[in-house]
């Protein structure tokens, strides 16, 4: 009879170790979702924050052509006027990644007559995270980044500002391997250079320079 008594112990004490790790797993999962989701949260706003602030700064060129900032300090400190203006208070952190590397995505190049090129550098009109992990929000968008339900991974949530659409409507685009690779399929497809600060794509919905 002991023995018999031991073997149940055994068994039962199996089972609630079996059946702790279980319910611990299942726990992991849902902090890892509410996390994530948090994480999208974040980038959308922080998404909002750069968008708004490169319209502030294309809205704000002295004169009369319309400009885009350079790179994203430009944004922190515009000084083509005598009074420095700032759109952006800080360089944010990509809340999915946790670094301050972002993907950029450039203004279309101007159109080329009789062979001669442009010595002037296209503009930033986007950014966009590296990540290439898969979202979990699908709906309830603002207008203006309603395509973000088309994204396979967080790089096509791209946060572009182009003046004349309506909304400011973003479209999101595939940012090339070469500098941010992703093996996962997308209905994006926007070619990519690097530079000191992040990885340029074109513009979606423009033909790129030759």
């Amino acid at each position: 009879m002991p023995r018999l008594e031991n073997g149940f112990v055994y068994l039962w004490a199996l089972f609630a170790v079996t059946l702790a790790g279980i319910v611990l797993a299942g726990t992991g999962q849902i902090w890892q979702t509410k996390s994530q989701r948090e994480k999208e949260t974040e980038l959308l706003y922080v998404g909002e924050q750069f968008h708004k602030a490169i319209m502030s700064y294309h809205n704000g060129s002295p004169g009369g052509a319309r400009q885009y900032p350079q790179s994203l300090e430009d944004l922190l400190q515009d000084n083509r006027t005598p009074v420095i203006k700032r759109h952006l208070r800080k360089i944010y952190l990509d809340p999915i990644t946790n670094t301050t590397d972002w993907g950029i995505v450039e203004e279309p190049a101007p159109a080329q007559s009789s062979g001669i090129s442009s010595n002037i550098n296209p503009g930033i009109i986007g950014v966009y995270s590296l990540s290439k992990k898969v979202p979990i929000k699908k709906d309830n968008f603002p207008e203006h980044f309603a395509k973000f339900s088309e994204a396979s991974t967080y790089q096509d949530w791209q946060f572009v500002y182009k003046p004349g659409n309506t909304n400011n409507s973003s479209t999101p685009s595939k940012p090339n391997p070469a500098s941010a690779p992703s093996t996962t399929a997308s209905p994006f497809s926007p070619q990519s250079s690097s530079n000191n600060t992040g990885s340029k794509a074109p513009a979606p919905g423009f033909p790129s320079a030759k």
